[in-house]
Parts: C-alpha cells; structure tokens; sequence
C-alpha cells in the first residue's frame, strides 16, 4: 500500500474525506485536505477539555467542585433565548439522571468525553467559556478550527456561528497533550496532559479509528458525528513502535443515516487499518 493507492481510493469517495497522520513533533507522513474545514460534530469536546483543565490550573475553577446540572444554556447569539438539549440526542443517560442536582466538574469532563454527553459539554463550556476554549485551538497554532457555541444551540446556528475543526488542527491538539504530558508544553502542565489522555483513553465509542487497529491497541482518542459527518482524532501508542497522530474528517453522502452511517465508520476504520500497516515507515 502507498498513500497515492490511499489517496485514490478516496478520491472515488463522493464528499471530502481530510486526514493527518505522523509521528509526534515531526512533519506528517501524509496528509490529505488537512487544512480543509469541516463542523466539528463531537470533537471540539477535545478542546473544552483542555480548557477546563487550563481554567483550573490558574486556581479560577476546582475540578472537584460541585455544579448544578441544569438544562438551561445561554444562547452565542445576543439577545436569543436560553437554549436546551434533548435527552434523546444524547449518548449519556448518566448526566441526565443528576438533573436537578450536582456533579464534579472533572466527573462531567470525563462523561463528555467517554460517552460523548452533550448536555455535560454544555455544562462545562458554561463554567469556562467559550473565550477560553477559543484560547485552546490559539496555543496549539489552529488555522481553521472554531467553537463558537454550544451543542444545539440552534438559534446560534441559523445565525451562522457554529463549530468547525480540520484535521490538521486535530492533530495539532492531541499532539501538544501527549507531548505534553512527558514535558512542559503550550497547553497545561504535564499532569493535567497526562489526565486528559487517561480520560480519551477511557473513550468508549470506539466504532471508527479504534476499529481499524489490533485488539488491545492503545489509543486516546474523540470522535464526533452527525448527518453527513463523521470524524475522529486521536494519539495510537502501538507496542512494537512510536506513537503516531491520526485524524480523519469526512463530510460525505457516508456519513448520515443508518446504513451509511455504518458505511463512514468503515471509511475510518479501514483508513486507521491502512495507517497502522504502515506504523513501522511514518
């Protein structure tokens, strides 16, 4: 297999599918519309993650302190209405059970990320703020990635601000948490890194990237999907080589739906198996 043999069986896919992949603090072995932007769906919960832990470093939040779950969000368009998630869009049964009461901060954080909850991501942005995750994609030097408003903040959306991410900027930010999770790096402190990459490790939706690799493969990963996208981003630390990036987007005819929903999972999965093929030459 080459990337050229990659690339032209994407090309026959209808849609733009973009990828990344290389090894840590290295140019990337191959790319493909890196730069390309797509809507987030799900992965721009990598950066409210890292914005939470940065916002908790300074001493301005506590990870183990107590907030209200509520369904009630201030919209990212001035002067909207306050918006709210539906329970059956969600993925997390878990977070809406407390609604009513509280939960740890570091508790949403994990559930936002391991069951990819929505209303627990509307939670922690609303203890953030979108400022800071905006800091997040600036400190690991984003080109195109945006996260301009919550999940499902429609009146946000018909506005036109919404969430965009490209692969290239994916990679850069799981890049900086597992290096810096070994060195002092641009993003948190090596602890914070090395917490983050257990909760993205823990990640249970694993029907894309994670399917493509060997049994018992390590890899820290989020993915995110919606009608007509399906992406996912993550750091794979194989036994028998160096750990690699690898970020695939795709908004294509794949990606919606039922059966075409499966047939994107596949796409990834078949372009993370071609990728660790080939871990030994990156």
């Amino acid at each position: 297999m080459t990337w050229d043999d990659l690339d032209a069986h994407l090309d026959r896919v209808p849609g733009t599918v973009s990828a990344y992949v290389g090894r840590l603090d290295a140019p990337p072995t191959w790319t493909r519309h890196a730069d390309a932007g797509h809507y987030a769906a799900s992965t721009m919960k990598v950066a409210v993650l890292a914005a939470l832990h940065r916002v908790a470093e300074s001493g301005a939040l506590d990870l183990d302190a107590q907030v209200p779950v509520v369904n009630g969000f201030d919209s990212a368009q001035p002067g909207a209405p306050r918006f709210s998630c539906a329970r059956h869009y969600d993925n997390d049964d878990a977070v809406w059970d407390r609604v009513g009461g509280t939960a740890p901060l570091r508790w949403l954080a994990d559930r936002m990320i391991v069951r990819s909850s929505n209303l627990a991501t509307n939670l922690v942005i609303g203890q953030v703020g979108l400022p800071a995750v905006a800091q997040v994609w600036a400190a690991v030097g984003a080109r195109t990635s945006v996260t301009g408003r919550g999940i499902e903040d429609f009146a946000a959306r018909e506005a036109g601000i919404t969430n965009v991410v490209s692969a290239a900027d994916l990679a850069a930010l799981l890049g900086a948490l597992a290096t810096g999770a070994t060195a002092p790096g641009q993003l948190a402190s090596p602890a914070a890194c090395a917490a983050m990459l257990d909760v993205l490790f823990a990640q249970e939706h694993r029907e894309d990237l994670a399917a493509g690799l060997p049994d018992g493969t390590r890899i820290a990963h989020k993915n995110g999907w919606v009608r007509g996208v399906r992406h996912g981003a993550g750091v794979v630390l194989p036994d028998d080589a160096p750990p690699y990036l690898i970020a695939v987007c795709t908004t294509t005819d794949l990606a919606g739906g039922d059966e075409v929903e499966d047939d994107a999972c596949l796409l990834l999965a078949h372009i993370s198996a071609r990728v660790w093929a080939a871990r030994h030459r990156l």
